[in-house]
């Protein structure tokens, strides 16, 4: 082959290349990950959890430190070992935290300090309007259509801009690697996760694509939480709030969060 024609392909071959670059760079931006819905699949035009607080007061921290364990063992959740790192999906937090606020604090004035002391088990709100969704520039984190907000282990580049946005601190970065500090017995059939990787809550999408309620509502048997599909009038979270009182963390942002605390 001459030198001329070995050029000229060399040439077109990079054009060519070129042209697909951006395309392709488009794709990753905007397509969102698939997946192939199971026939035994939970099926839900939106997702919302409830978090009976009357019953995990009744139970103590010990109830909400099993409920949490669940859900870590099942996500091999690391424990760091230092607060400053740690990496949380479920957790404790105090009330005055958890809820902070007008309505909140008059709920507390008015009914003798109950609150004080006490713990609320908190997660991902799994808002209708996430602002971490907005934010994330390589769409690792995206809304699904029954509402679940999703995390891509792959896509995440660490920027912390989800974390940033998201005004309930329900997300956590792996400072470094998470896999050495997985005190349960592994779960092989869930993803450990790497350094420089942001990760929360995700109602156990992976259970509920075989059938199977989320980890930690498995292990409330006293109904310490209910999960289900708020759109289906005749679910146990909509008969839940219809006959109890309830507010969710921080509404007034207008992120719709679509976990229910009954007190």
């Amino acid at each position: 082959m001459d030198d001329n024609r070995r050029r000229f392909l060399k040439i077109a071959g990079l054009s060519i290349l070129g042209m697909g670059i951006k395309p392709a760079a488009d794709a990753l931006a905007s397509a969102e990950p698939k997946m192939i819905p199971s026939p035994e699949a939970l099926v839900g035009k939106r997702w919302a959890m409830v978090v009976n607080m009357k019953k995990l007061r009744e139970g103590g921290t010990e109830v909400m430190d099993r409920l949490s364990l669940a859900c870590h063992s099942t996500h091999n959740v690391p424990d760091m070992g230092n607060p400053k790192s740690d990496v949380k999906w479920l957790w404790q937090e105090p009330y005055e935290h958890a809820f902070p606020g007008t309505e909140s604090e008059i709920l507390h004035k008015h009914h003798e300090g109950w609150a004080s002391g006490l713990k609320v088990l908190v997660l991902c709100n799994h808002c209708d309007n996430p602002p971490c969704v907005r934010v994330c520039p390589t769409k690792a984190t995206w809304k699904r259509p029954d509402g679940i907000v999703m995390m891509d282990y792959h896509r995440c580049i660490g920027c912390r801009y989800c974390m940033a946005a998201c005004p309930y601190g329900a997300r956590s970065l792996n400072w470094q690697d998470p896999r050495p500090f997985i005190k349960t017995e592994l779960n092989r059939e869930y993803p450990t996760r790497t350094r420089g990787v942001v990760e929360k809550c995700t109602f156990c999408f992976e259970r509920l694509a075989k059938g199977l309620k989320p980890a930690c509502v498995d292990a409330a048997k006293n109904k310490e939480l209910v999960f289900g599909d708020m759109e289906d009038p005749k679910s146990e979270v909509r008969e839940l709030l219809k006959t109890n009182f309830f507010i969710r963390r921080k509404p007034e942002l207008g992120t719709s969060p679509q976990v229910y605390y009954i007190l």
